[in-house]
C-alpha cells in the first residue's frame, strides 16, 4: 500500500485539466467562457487544482481543488479552465462560489446530472468542502495532499 493511501491521502478522480495552455486575463467571472466539446452526451469527471477566490471578510486568497461530475453534452476542458481561473478576483464565500459554478454549468450545458465539489485548503484545521448536486446526496470525503 502506498504511503499516501495509508495516511488517508487521495487524489481526485477524472480528467486533470490544469495542463491546458490557456490565456485568461479576466478580472470577473464570465459564464460565456463555457463552451461545448462536442454534441455527444457523455458521462465525465473533470478536476482542477487552480480554483482560487477571495475571502469577502479578509480579502485573502482561498485556494482549492474543484471536481465536476456530469452527464450531458461534453464540456470543453480549456473553456472550463478559463472559467475557473476567472474566479481569481471574486470575493465570495466558498459555498457561494460552488453554487455559482453549479448554476452556470447547469444553465450553459443543460446537463442531465451535475455535481460540483470544491476541496478548499484548510483554515485553522477545518475542512471547507462545499458541494452541490442534482443526483448525489453525498460525496466521498477525500483528503487531498494539499489540504
Amino acid at each position: 500500500m502506498p504511503l499516501s493511501e495509508s495516511k488517508g491521502i487521495a487524489g481526485l478522480p477524472g480528467v486533470y485539466i490544469d495542463d491546458s495552455e490557456i490565456e485568461c486575463e479576466l478580472t470577473n467571472i464570465d459564464a460565456s467562457l463555457l463552451k461545448y466539446g462536442h454534441d455527444d452526451v457523455v458521462t465525465e469527471e473533470l478536476h482542477s487544482h487552480l480554483l482560487r477566490s477571495l475571502c469577502p471578510v479578509t480579502d485573502q486568497p482561498d485556494m482549492g481543488s474543484l471536481l465536476i461530475c456530469y452527464k450531458g453534452h461534453q464540456i470543453d476542458p480549456d473553456s472550463l479552465l478559463r472559467y475557473i481561473v476567472s474566479y481569481r478576483n471574486h470575493n465570495d464565500f466558498h459555498e457561494a462560489c460552488v453554487e455559482c459554478i453549479y448554476l452556470d454549468i447547469k444553465k450553459q450545458y443543460k446537463s442531465d446530472a451535475l455535481t460540483v465539489n470544491a476541496r478548499y485548503n484548510r483554515r485553522g484545521g477545518i475542512d471547507i468542502n462545499p458541494f452541490r448536486s442534482d443526483f448525489e446526496s453525498t460525496v466521498e470525503n477525500l483528503r487531498l495532499v494539499r489540504q
